[in-house]
């Protein structure tokens, strides 16, 4: 019984931690390939960029909780996190 509740906690521990730090990162990487390849003023570009990464962030988070497991959910913003990060290092 102990064992049962110990591992769904850490579960759930541990795709919190996903969430919140797998999401930072990637509504932290994400906005700099819009905002340099959005056809607008940069200002506007990095503005918009930026408004839009509170949805990718609300994203990863549902992402992280409806995943199939933990480890899913991890991989799952790791790809998303080095695609963003590749696109961002493209741009710059």
């Amino acid at each position: 019984m102990g064992k049962a509740q110990g591992s769904g906690a850490l579960a759930i521990a541990s795709r919190a931690l996903a969430a919140a730090v797998g999401g930072y990162l990637l509504a932290s990487v994400l906005p700099v390939p819009f905002a340099a390849l959005w056809p607008m003023a940069r200002v506007d570009a990095a503005l918009a960029a930026m408004e839009a990464s509170f949805a990718v962030y609300t994203a990863a988070v549902m992402w992280a909780f409806a995943a199939r497991s933990a480890a899913v959910a991890w991989a799952g913003l790791a790809i998303a996190l080095a695609c963003a990060a590749l696109a961002a290092w493209a741009v710059l």
